[in-house]
């Protein structure tokens, strides 16, 4: 009896000890079944943060930022101009007749009154001759008309004459004196035509233009600004030159007195020329919207020629606004040319800006963004006021397309 009982006491311990043991397999396989459904629902999450996250980013565009630097203190500006002599002086003829000789031909220097060229004109001449003749006969009756008026004065002292016979010949007197005036009026018209025989240079230069031989009919009075004939010589002073400029009106407030500009000619690759400041015009050109400015430049050499083609460099200060950004930032809209920049939560702002100088790859502009301002390279076409974007810095590229829209 007491084994049967030992016996039945183990076994009771025995299928507690089962009863026990299939609790702890159910509880770990209750557990590990939680464990991967709650794995399975934490890396679902992950995945589906990580899909948002992507989509977010990937809905943000990416953009390149750069900043704007400044530009330089001085500013070169360009500009064609053309090169004229510092006086210069079409000569014409003022006689009528054929060209009788000339001395002086182009290249030749001249002193002022020396002689160019003479034309003969034998039918003035004549008229010359025939108004001393004139002169003479007038001057005859004018002395007979004196001598009759100062004889009847006397006579009418003796009350000879009457006093109407007396103012007569005193009349008579005074009509013959005009006409001997008008005949050496006339005479010294004749003269001064006959002086125009001699072509003479009108001041110190060079003859740099002749357009006559000897025999050729000569026209009196002609000019270029009455009729196509051309001036018989051309005397230029060429000691010192005008070059003449127009400078755009973006320019004009800069060109004052005291500046210079370098002048480059073709002909003379290595060789640069200087110009200092003379005048302006005071006026803008509204057809071209450009000033005319003149400068002078010394010619002791005579190695600048009128006439010729220069390119004028001017030397200009910058304004203390003036920033350069890449062509590659400028967007083309309705508004106008506009910049992007971002704000410090990266959202982007538009600027309408003013462009001072395309220098190509680069632009200047005045005023719309400053050095501090993050600037947008590149900005896609539609992009618009506030909207978001993820920012790439990187050192400003100095070319690139503008962009429109």
């Amino acid at each position: 009896m007491p084994d049967m009982q030992d016996a039945k006491t183990q076994h009771q311990n025995h299928e507690k000890q089962e009863s026990r043991r299939l609790k702890k397999i159910g509880i770990l396989a209750v557990c590990l079944l939680a464990g991967v459904a709650g794995y399975g629902i934490y890396s679902r999450y992950q995945n589906e943060h990580a899909v948002k996250k992507w989509t977010e980013s990937e809905s943000v565009p990416s953009v390149s930022i750069i900043s704007p630097t400044e530009a330089p203190g001085t500013t070169t500006l360009t500009l064609p101009g053309r090169v004229n002599a510092w006086y210069q002086a079409p000569v014409y003829a003022r006689t009528s007749g054929y060209l009788k000789a000339w001395y002086t031909d182009i290249g030749t220097p001249v002193k002022a009154g020396q002689i160019l060229g003479l034309i003969d004109a034998p039918d003035l001449d004549q008229q010359y001759a025939a108004a001393k003749a004139s002169l003479a006969t007038a001057a005859a009756q004018r002395a007979l008309a004196q001598t009759t008026s100062d004889r009847w004065q006397k006579l009418i002292a003796e009350d000879a004459v009457s006093q109407q016979e007396a103012d007569e010949k005193k009349a008579n007197y005074a009509a013959r004196l005009a006409m001997e005036h008008e005949a050496a009026a006339e005479v010294d018209r004749l003269r001064a035509l006959i002086g125009f025989k001699q072509l003479l240079a009108p001041f110190d230069g060079i003859v740099t233009g002749r357009s006559t031989d000897i025999g050729a009919l000569i026209i009196g009075g002609a000019s270029n600004t009455n009729n196509t004939q051309q001036p018989l010589f051309t005397v230029s002073d060429i000691h010192k030159m005008r070059v003449y400029v127009n400078v755009p009106q973006a320019y004009a407030a800069e060109i004052k007195p005291g500046i210079t500009a370098a002048l480059h000619l073709p002909e003379y690759p290595d060789r640069v020329f200087h110009s200092t400041f003379v005048e302006t015009n005071h006026a803008v050109t509204p057809a071209s919207g450009t000033m005319l400015v003149q400068m002078a430049a010394e010619n002791a050499d005579h190695a600048l020629k009128p006439g010729s083609y220069a390119q004028v460099e001017f030397t200009l200060p910058t304004p203390s606004n003036i920033v350069r950004i890449p062509a590659s930032a400028v967007l083309f809209r309705q508004q106008g040319m506009t910049v992007a920049t971002i704000d410090k939560d990266n959202h982007a702002h538009l600027h309408i800006i003013k462009i001072t100088r395309d220098l190509g790859k680069q632009i200047e502009i005045a005023g719309g963004i400053s050095r501090s301002d993050r600037v947008i390279d590149a900005p896609a076409d539609d992009i618009a006021e506030n909207d978001l974007v993820s920012p790439d810095v990187k050192q400003a590229k100095a070319d690139g397309a503008a962009h429109g829209k």
